[in-house]
């Protein structure tokens, strides 16, 4: 930025000073070793873009309508791109960076879009108007399929919608073992009209709600009237159903540039989540304020987001208190994510201060598998169903219960069949998915006994490698 300003004190526009400034540093980031950070000059040169069509009056910030339904390719995509994509003219999505874990591939799941990330470069080579079968469940791109193949795709489609279709004839049905042990199914979601959507999906409440999404694309914090206007339009929607508000998480990669954070070498390892939120008390009390207001409406449940100490924890709890007490709300069961393995570590100690734990599987991979979620080469290795991820669930799951507490889990491995069935083996109680998965989900518990699932999960833990879990025989 000081480089663009030095451009226009020598009388040249501010266009041009800023362009030439990015230019320089995509230059620099593209001429480095690290694949990671040469993978961000894209990122760079797309901001660098944006900014300067806002200087130029060019920018109306509409999302991407292709004339004619088509399968998009793109190096990468912001979670704000993806969340602007309309279905029904994106039929799906392949990126060339990313990873299954990611912001990008997560929002893709709850519109139901089929998506493929972490393709590689080679992605970007092929030629606009080429025919192509997307498989969003292996993540697999055929280009130039034959007629046969094209036909082979419609019929998979054809039988794979008939069974989506009498999943969805039974959404409402409670998700009931063969031998009678219950398990919730909720949503995930990230805005206010979600919440109608996810009860008419058949979900039975909110198990995460990604408040962060009321802070990003603008130009400014939310107020705390705006944010209890939309916590309240929520509890309404759900209309006696619960709903869990994760307090909020920006840091990683999800960024609100008006926070003006200061950069860093590794975002995920930095100030984000809960750590944000006791650094800047002037951001976190205003949404706990509009929480609090919101609970006096319906059940709402606060949890506080990569809680990685005890000392985090017993902040959050304090600012909490004398924010419920300022507002005069009743109390609310308060809840942590498990996402970080010192948490896991602590989790008996954890247990005695919290209501109950929601594991966020996506950000427990990478922290335990030391592999950047966003990472062009290592992305697609960061399996949740990894032996070592899911012993680190085992754990927590043993600690909560002991301590009397229930167990949810928010992550990708909630949606996944497999994933679901081994968590429930684990003990968890609580599944919160992607709205189009929760039909899915629920009907897939349906068909399983209890006893069944405990005996996959046992076999799971002894397992060696995610392709071996991967390969377990399912019941």
């Amino acid at each position: 930025m000081n480089d663009a300003v030095e451009y226009i004190r020598k009388g040249h526009s501010a266009g041009w000073g800023w362009q030439q400034m990015i230019q320089e540093q995509v230059e620099a980031l593209e001429k480095l070793d690290d694949p990671l950070l040469s993978g961000r000059a894209t990122d760079l040169q797309d901001v660098g873009t944006r900014v300067l069509q806002h200087l130029g009056g060019l920018m109306d910030d509409q999302p991407f309508v292709p004339d004619k339904p088509v399968i998009l390719l793109a190096e990468d995509l912001t979670p704000s791109d993806t969340a602007n994509l309309d279905p029904a003219y994106i039929l799906g999505f392949c990126t060339a960076a990313g990873g299954p874990t990611s912001h990008t591939a997560i929002i893709a799941r709850s519109l139901g879009i089929p998506a493929m990330v972490g393709a590689g470069p080679a992605l970007m080579h092929q030629t606009e108007d080429t025919l192509a079968i997307l498989d969003g469940d292996s993540g697999s791109l055929y280009l130039n399929p034959s007629e046969q193949d094209v036909e082979s795709a419609r019929q998979a489609q054809k039988a794979l919608q008939a069974v989506r279709d009498a999943e969805y004839q039974t959404r409402y049905e409670p998700a009931m073992t063969t031998d009678n042990e219950r398990i919730e199914v909720v949503a995930n979601i990230s805005n206010a009209a979600e919440a109608e959507q996810a009860v008419n999906a058949g979900g039975e409440g909110v198990g995460l709600l990604r408040s962060e999404f009321l802070f990003l694309d603008r130009d400014e914090a939310p107020t705390e009237a705006e944010q209890f206007s939309a916590y309240e339009q929520m509890v309404k929607s759900l209309n006696g159903l619960p709903l869990i508000i994760r307090t909020l998480d920006i840091g990683g990669d999800k960024n609100a540039p008006y926070l003006n954070l200061p950069p860093e070498e590794n975002p995920f390892l930095g100030v984000r989540g809960i750590r944000l939120c006791l650094a800047r008390p002037k951001l976190f009390k205003p949404q706990l304020r509009a929480i609090y207001r919101a609970s006096q409406a319906g059940p709402v449940k606060i949890m506080f987001p990569m809680v990685s100490t005890l000392e985090d924890l017993h902040a959050a709890k304090e600012i909490a208190e004398q924010v419920r007490l300022e507002v005069g709300a009743e109390p609310v069961e308060i809840g942590i994510m498990i996402e970080v393995p010192s948490a896991v570590v602590m989790a008996e100690e954890l247990a005695q201060e919290v209501d109950f734990f929601s594991i966020g599987t996506n950000d427990l991979t990478q922290y335990t598998l030391a592999m950047d979620r966003l990472h062009p080469m290592l992305a697609k290795q960061a399996d949740g169903l990894h032996p070592a991820v899911l012993r680190m669930i085992d754990k927590a799951v043993q600690a909560a219960t002991s301590a009397r507490k229930w167990v949810g889990v928010c992550g990708g491995i909630a949606g996944d069949p497999k994933g679901a069935v081994i968590l429930l083996g684990l003990g968890v109680s609580e599944l919160s998915v992607s709205i189009p998965s929760i039909a899915a989900i629920k009907a897939k518990i349906r068909s399983i006994s209890l006893a069944d699932a405990k005996a996959l999960a046992q076999k799971a833990l002894k397992c060696r490698t995610a392709e071996e879990v991967r390969g377990l025989s399912f019941p």
